[in-house]
């Protein structure tokens, strides 16, 4: 064995090492998203009397109905904003797949998946936060107020002296600080004159102790934190501190500049020539710190210097960064939810994807033989090295983004799993498969030719790669872009992606090569034993191009069509709650029922599109059974009233009883809605400018109008069926984005290799000759693939028969349009002329 064999077995080896590591025990390392297990849901609510109470606070000459008319401004948008602010700010978390949901007196829903006692913690101190930051002056007298203050012994309400100098908490503070009107009190101590604000700045000290020190702080704002641009959490090279340094904007740098010129030693507004004022930056009515304006700060930067430990610093980074929220908020209840799917449909889906898999090792063994049991145990190694994959991608993909929790990984933490990111498992394995079938396709090509199994092995892994490398760049440049810009379901389904890519190539180029060229004797001429279904053919495909494009259009238009006009007519029939907002019905019982049954039930009366949950309080009040629905009435009737009838005639030992109904908004938010559209927008444009770099730009336009073909019939035709459109659809719909695309590459690929051997036939006949050629790869990868999904469709039930059902349409729509759409645009933009892609090759 050479050396650089021996390398790889052991950088393999080492591979399934710390992939194993990485979900071992899986009870603790696997995390599930909330669909498949369930999480923590707060349900929040914009807290009108404290908004009031803060619009006196700042503005007291106001009357009472004038301050009632500021708070209803206010409300006009402020829950939108709110969504998108409380979206950001448990995105950067780390916590994949957050549902996030408006409704009703502007309420908001957050269901987090596989938060434990810390994450929700740290979720509920972020959601509570108004991160409203501003800067203002300390009072010019400010030292000799505060000795003063702490001469006289007169302390602030739940505080007592310390050393001399400084404030401490006593043990009553948790209590006091609860009345409503502690906030205010405490502002008035002291204060000389309404114009200032009493304040405390946290400190520690080296004993450990935590202090409080005084200061005097004017109330007229000099710079919100609206003019902040970024922030980013540093420690401090010499002292080991930890500080938030903050980035202005280009308005927000100059506004900065005048004040810390104005204000420093000898500045227009300060005669004093040795001291400069104090300036305080102060985050929610806390005050962080108060650094001396020593001289003009034209740089646009400043520091929030503070006694607080990393992990709290990059809270507080995250809570600047996401926005401040228009209004502050109130936690109305904090609930245990189960998941979305239920128990039953996880475990057929599981099944079902294991029927598929051994459909699939059983299908590569007969046909391939020996050929096909490589094949085999680099689709086995698939499985095992993907959470390494998933880690691998995760990392890489978060140093593009900032913030970028939505991966929330580490190096040795696995991503929240969710059913997007089986998705994209889904496929890997499906381009796995494809990678391994088009390697032996072209061996057998070069056994046909007479050459020994060596050399056949070589020439077929040569002549394979480029198809392999550019098909799967090209879907993995599309899993950056959609981490990059989406968020949420979409980032989880961008991981998977990507970790299962980089690790189907390592298996099909690297490992599968390394097995056969350590199982092959050098002196073997006989082929490999491969069986073929389909010979050689000279179908005329580009022929059939423009009939095809034709029946396509009529396909995507009348389908698209009916659609839209069945939203217009009732939405809820067509969308799921997901996208419409609806109804949530909440119903107490005596003993509770399987989710699966209570679905059953629901569908059975008419409600197909709900979400069952069962969700638990942590204090200990009686659990509820929780459905929500697009659905408000049915047959005139009131759905709660409807459901309730149908759950007591179908499953009497749980004795329902209602308790309340309640509007909620879309679970897509407007803001993933346009991190969804701008990313596939995106992934296109990247798609067009890698092909037409690795081929010609013509290529990368028959590709696209081949990937919005798919997208667009399959969406047609499964609105057709009368199932409803929802976030599983959506995940199904991406992943046709990525296998789609991979058929075209490999077509494409076969014709840039053909025009590089064959300058004199017409470029019409070369591309009906490349499809042809690689027609057996086509139908056998799509075949393969297939089988998977099937298996999801036929055994999966519930929204995993939605996905596959999606992915079955999708995957042949996606042959299909590789045969006959995809190649024929690209030579209507030639006008069937010879690119001069080849010519360039040879010069």
């Amino acid at each position: 064995m050479d050396k650089n064999a021996l390398w790889k077995w052991l950088a393999l080896a080492i591979m399934i090492v710390f992939s194993i590591v990485i979900i071992t025990p899986p009870k603790d390392k696997i995390r599930l998203g909330l669909d498949l297990s369930g999480g923590t849901s707060f349900t929040v609510q914009i807290d009108k009397e404290k908004l009031a109470e803060q619009i006196r606070i700042d503005n007291p000459e106001l009357k009472d109905h004038e301050v009632e008319s500021r708070v209803n401004d206010i409300l006009r948008d402020a829950d939108a904003r709110t969504l998108e602010v409380l979206r950001n700010r448990i995105d950067a978390l780390g916590l994949n797949e957050p549902v996030i949901a408006g409704g009703k007196d502007h309420r908001i829903q957050i269901q987090l998946p596989g938060a434990d006692d810390e994450k929700r913690a740290a979720a509920e101190r972020s959601i509570k936060s108004a991160a409203y930051l501003s800067f203002r002056l300390v009072h010019k007298d400010n030292a000799n107020l505060v000795s003063k203050l702490l001469s006289s012994g007169r302390c602030p309400e739940g505080f007592t002296l310390y050393d001399g100098q400084y404030f401490k908490r006593t043990k009553d503070y948790d209590t006091l600080s609860k009345a409503p009107d502690y906030a205010r009190k405490i502002a008035r101590f002291e204060a000389p004159g309404n114009a200032y604000s009493f304040m405390l700045e946290r400190k520690q000290l080296r004993s450990g102790e935590i202090v409080y020190a005084p200061y005097f702080v004017q109330n007229k704002e000099q710079l919100s934190g609206g003019a902040l641009q970024r922030a980013e959490v540093e420690r401090d090279t010499m002292t080991g501190g930890v500080h938030i340094s903050l980035k202005f904007k280009r308005e927000g740098a100059q506004a900065f500049a005048k004040i810390t010129s104005e204000y420093a030693p000898n500045g227009s507004k300060n005669p004093d020539s040795t001291q400069g004022r104090q300036l305080a930056i102060i985050l929610d009515d806390k005050l962080y710190s108060a650094p001396v304006i020593n001289e003009p700060i034209p740089s646009g930067s400043a520091v929030i210097s503070g006694s607080f430990s990393w992990a709290e610093g990059v809270e507080l980074r995250n809570i600047l960064n996401a926005g401040a929220l228009p209004a502050p908020i109130k936690i109305i209840e904090t609930r245990a939810v189960s998941p979305t799917l239920g128990r039953d449909a996880i475990e057929s889906g599981i099944r079902a994807s294991l029927l598929g898999v051994v459909l699939v090792l059983g299908f590569m063994l007969v046909y391939y033989s020996y050929c096909g049991m490589v094949a085999n145990i680099a689709l086995i190694l698939n499985m095992v090295l993907w959470p390494l994959g998933m880690v691998f991608a995760a990392g890489i993909m978060g140093v593009f983004v900032r913030d970028g929790g939505g991966a929330g990984t580490s190096l040795v933490k696995l991503p929240v799993l969710t059913l997007p990111g089986i998705a994209g498992f889904v496929l890997t394995i499906g381009m796995a498969v494809d990678a391994n079938v088009l390697i032996f396709e072209r061996m057998r090509e070069e056994f046909n030719l007479g050459k020994s199994a060596r050399a056949a092995i070589t020439a077929g892994y040569d002549r394979a790669f480029l198809a392999i490398f550019d098909s799967n760049i090209t879907t993995l440049l599309t899993a950056g872009i959609l981490f990059v810009f989406g968020s949420g379901p979409i980032r989880g389904y961008a991981v998977s992606l990507a970790g299962g890519l980089i690790i189907s190539m390592f298996t099909a180029l690297v490992v599968t090569r390394l097995i056969l060229n350590a199982t092959t004797p050098e002196n073997r001429v006989a082929p490999y034993k491969m069986m073929q279904w389909i010979k050689s053919s000279a179908v005329p495909f580009i022929k059939y191009g423009k009939p095809a494009m034709l029946f396509s259009a009529i396909v995507i238009v009348a389908t698209l069509a009916i659609f839209t006009a069945r939203v217009v007519k009732n939405p809820a029939t067509v969308l799921a709650v997901d996208f419409t907002g609806g109804v949530a019905i909440n119903y107490s019982y005596e003993k509770r029922a399987d989710e699966e049954a209570v679905r059953k039930a629901t569908v059975d009366v008419g409600v197909t599109d709900a979400v069952v949950q069962y969700q638990m309080s942590y204090d200990g009040s009686p659990g509820l059974l929780q459905i929500k629905t697009s659905n408000t009435t049915l047959d005139g009737k009131p759905v709660a009233a409807v459901i309730l009838e149908t759950l007591r005639k179908e499953i009497p030992d749980s004795k329902f009883t209602f308790q309340m109904e309640d509007s909620v908004g879309s679970q897509i938010g407007a803001d993933l809605k346009r991190d969804v559209a701008w990313s596939v927008l995106l992934s296109f444009v990247i798609m067009i400018i890698y092909i037409s770099v690795r081929f010609e730009f013509g290529f990368g336009l028959g590709a696209i109008v081949a990937l919005l073909h798919d997208v667009l019939i399959t969406f047609g035709i499964y609105s057709l069926t009368g199932a409803q459109v929802s976030l599983t659809v959506v995940a199904a719909l991406l992943t046709i984005i990525g296998y789609s695309i991979n058929d075209t590459i490999v077509i494409f690929d076969r014709i840039r290799e053909m025009m590089k051997s064959d300058s004199k036939v017409s470029f019409t006949e070369l591309c009906n000759e490349a499809i042809n050629k690689t027609m057996s790869r086509t139908i056998l990868t799509t075949l393969l693939t297939l089988l998977t999904v099937v298996s999801l469709l036929i055994f999966g039930g519930g929204a995993i028969n939605d996905f596959a059902l999606t992915l079955f349409i999708g995957m042949i729509a996606g042959t299909y349009s590789t045969i006959f759409i995809a190649t024929p645009v690209m030579l209507w933009w030639y006008g069937g002329k010879r690119p001069a892609m080849g010519e360039k090759k040879k010069v």
